[in-house]
C-alpha cells in the first residue's frame, strides 16, 4: 500500500455540498490514475459515474443514518466488468489499497471532520460486492480516525497539548 501524497489528491466539491455541508447524504467517488499515480475525490450529493471508467475499480463512500446511528459506508465492486473470473484478485488489489482510499477521503474532507470532530469517531463499514460468497462481505474497517493522514496527526496533537 502506497502513503498518501497530497499534492497528487485533487478534490471536487460538487453542486450541494461545500466543504463542511451536509453530512448526511454526502456522497465520494474516488478514482486513480494509474499513470500520474493521482487520485479524483470528488464529493457530491451523487455518485461521480461520470469519472467511472469500465475498470470498475473506483472507491464509493457515504455518509448515512440508521436509528439514529451515524456511519460511514463504503462500497466496491469485486467482480468488475469482467466478471467474477478475477474476484479473488480484485478483491486482494482492494485490501491493499483501501487504507489508502480512506486515508485520501478522510485528508480530501478534511474541512468536515474539523467542523464535526465527532465524525472521526463514527465506524466505517465496507461492503466487497461480488456473485461469489467468499469475497461478498461487509466488515468494519475502523472509523476515520483510524486513517488520518500523518501530518494532521500530528496539527491534532499540537492543538490538543494548546488546550
Amino acid at each position: 500500500m502506497g502513503k498518501l501524497n497530497p499534492e497528487k489528491l485533487n478534490v471536487e466539491f460538487r453542486t450541494g455540498t461545500t466543504p463542511t455541508e451536509p453530512i448526511i447524504g454526502r456522497k465520494y467517488t474516488l478514482t486513480h490514475s494509474d499513470i500520474t499515480a493521482e487520485l479524483f475525490l470528488t464529493i457530491g450529493l451523487e455518485y461521480a459515474y461520470d469519472k467511472i471508467s469500465k475498470m470498475r475499480d473506483e472507491v464509493l463512500a457515504e455518509w448515512g443514518s440508521y436509528n439514529g446511528t451515524l456511519f460511514l459506508l463504503v462500497y466496491v465492486y469485486v467482480d468488475g466488468e469482467l466478471g467474477a473470473g478475477l474476484s479473488a484478485i480484485r478483491n486482494e488489489i482492494f485490501r491493499r489499497e483501501l487504507p489508502l482510499a480512506l486515508e485520501a477521503i478522510r485528508y480530501g474532507d478534511r474541512q468536515l471532520f474539523m467542523k464535526y470532530p465527532q465524525l472521526d469517531h463514527i465506524p466505517i463499514w465496507i461492503y466487497f460486492d461480488s456473485t461469489n460468497p467468499e469475497y461478498n462481505k461487509l466488515e468494519k474497517w475502523g472509523t476515520p480516525s483510524d486513517y488520518l493522514y500523518s501530518n494532521d496527526s500530528n496539527t491534532i496533537l499540537q492543538s490538543m497539548g494548546d488546550r
